[in-house]
């Protein structure tokens, strides 16, 4: 069996047009979309990843708003930058990229930051929203990869998922938006660990396979039931080179597989643009 690729580089340029849209729509009613971001010290992956966020704003029309702070900085200096961005009406959405520094403490960070302009989802006003089913800022790799899996056909409702990896970034809150209610979600979601004994146990019986775990290779072609949909969101580095959670060759076994470079990386980066634009038309239609 040759499997269908996920292809999320693909799938990202189609929600990027669809953007560019909605910011011109935006625009000409005097609102202009923007995206901040927090980068503390030179951290190579960070650096690199603030950056494709800002050349992904220039794409579609978003106003980027970068603070980049030395590595040496107190928390009082990162929250006046935090307290800034929550202040500044032309900000929509932001985030404070991670990891920080080991003298900043990261949860009172992420914490301070505006739960409406919080882009990246993670806020505890915005996971509670999830956890209630209410309508809130999504994170946006599980957003991702569930608008992945629709585009692709794959089929969510009544399926039966299983998550490797039970991490605040994606494990926990995709297992929570792929059960909830809803046209596009309503499966039954089992959520492993890298812990657990047999992995393998739980997922060759699954519809869907989400990798999250930053293990290379974990999940091998043995591990999938034919014609699974097998999704690898753990990423982890090896060099220059990025190894992903799924062996390539799961491919001959499954009927959707994301590929090494180009799945679920793009989405994430995509479902962040998706965010701030929200937040615009959101703050818009309230008339503030």
């Amino acid at each position: 069996m040759t499997a269908t690729i996920l292809d999320g580089k693909a799938l990202a340029a189609e929600i990027k047009a669809e953007l560019v849209v909605r910011v011109e729509t935006l625009a000409g009613k005097g609102v202009r979309p923007g995206l901040g971001t927090i980068l503390v010290g030179d951290d190579p992956a960070s650096a690199t990843y603030v950056a494709g966020k800002i050349r992904d704003c220039e794409e579609v029309g978003i106003r980027s708003f970068h603070h980049h702070l030395d590595a040496s900085v107190d928390q009082a200096e990162l929250m006046a930058a935090i307290g800034e961005l929550n202040a500044d009406p032309q900000v929509h959405g932001y985030i404070v990229q991670l990891p920080l520094p080991p003298q900043l403490d990261e949860q009172e960070a992420l914490l301070a930051v505006d739960p409406a302009k919080d882009a990246d989802g993670l806020h505890p006003v915005n996971l509670g929203k999830l956890v209630m089913n209410n309508p809130g800022v999504l994170p946006c790799t599980p957003r991702g990869i569930q608008r992945m899996l629709v585009r692709y056909g794959v089929e969510i409702p009544g399926s039966h998922v299983v998550i490797i990896g039970r991490g605040l970034t994606i494990g926990r809150p995709l297992s929570l938006l792929l059960a909830s209610r809803g046209p596009e979600a309503n499966a039954a979601v089992t959520v492993v660990h890298t812990g657990v004994a047999d992995i393998g146990a739980y997922t060759r019986q699954a519809d869907i396979v989400v990798a999250a775990a930053g293990v290379p290779g974990l999940v091998t072609p043995d591990m999938v039931k034919p014609g699974a949909a097998v999704v690898g969101a753990g990423l982890t580095r090896e060099g220059r080179r990025i190894l992903s959670d799924v062996e390539e060759s799961v491919g001959e076994v499954a009927g959707w597989v994301t590929p090494r470079i180009g799945g679920v990386g793009p989405m994430t980066r995509a479902m962040l643009l998706v965010n701030t634009v929200e937040a615009a038309e959101r703050r818009l239609n309230s008339g503030e």
